[in-house]
Parts: C-alpha cells; sequence; structure tokens
C-alpha cells in the first residue's frame, strides 16, 4: 500500500464548441480547470470529452489532466487519467497517475485518485508511491 492524501478539490468546467457525431449519442467537449487543497495544494488543468446516451443515466468520459503543486510537501506534477462510464445511473470511475509523467521531487510516480462528492463539495483520496527517477531522466 502507498501513501494515502487526502484533500477537497475546486473545479471549474468550460465547454468548447465541437462538432456532433454520428448516431444518436451527444458528444461534448469542456476545459477543466482545478484548485487542490489539502495534503496535495495546487491546480490541474486538462481536457474532457463526454458522450451522453438518449437512454437516461448512461453516458462516458475521459479526461487528461496535468496537476502542478506539492503533495505532501514534494514539488513537480503528474498527468491524470480518468475513464468514466455510467450504466443506467451505476457509475464506475478510474483515475490513474499516467506512468513517468512525475516531475522534480514527484518522479517516478504511481498511484490512483479516488473522487467523492458529498453535500455538492468534491474530495479527493489519492494513493500513490514514489519509487524514485523514471529510468533514463
Amino acid at each position: 500500500m502507498g501513501t494515502v492524501s487526502k484533500g477537497t478539490f475546486d473545479v471549474k468546467l468550460t465547454p468548447v464548441p465541437m462538432t456532433e457525431g454520428v448516431g444518436v449519442a451527444t458528444l461534448a467537449r469542456q476545459t477543466v480547470a482545478k484548485h487542490w487543497s489539502g495534503d496535495l495544494e495546487g491546480t490541474s488543468a486538462g481536457e474532457m470529452l463526454a458522450a451522453m446516451s438518449p437512454v437516461k443515466g448512461s453516458a462516458g468520459y475521459v479526461a487528461v489532466e496535468r496537476v502542478t503543486g506539492t503533495l505532501h510537501g514534494k514539488r513537480g506534477s503528474f498527468v491524470l487519467q480518468h475513464t468514466g462510464v455510467m450504466t443506467r445511473g451505476a457509475p464506475s470511475l478510474v483515475v490513474t497517475v499516467v506512468p513517468d509523467t512525475g516531475t522534480d521531487e514527484l518522479a517516478g510516480m504511481t498511484g490512483t485518485l479516488k473522487i467523492i462528492i458529498e453535500g455538492g463539495k468534491h474530495f479527493y483520496e489519492l494513493e500513490y508511491s514514489l519509487s524514485g527517477a523514471a529510468p533514463g531522466s
């Protein structure tokens, strides 16, 4: 088991115009901007693509964001990849640290992020490990 960091984040999603795809699903694109507080202090920016089914409660999204700041006092950046699916209201979400994207004191970082939404507020639990610098760096 790795180190666990916890805290909150604020998120701002900004729609970006895109050409609709073929079929009955609605496609959407948004930029993502977050401010992280707690064991992770910093900001992130990224992009999200989503598809909403005509069936209520069914959708999917993918997103990639670069997080920059300090994690338990260690400075650097890393990239998170989101893969989310909702099947008729049943959610499934996996958020992973992209391998070998950690920089500076976060080089060699691996991990997963859990997002919790309660009372309209966003919380995170990031379980991670630092194995040192990536090969070839």
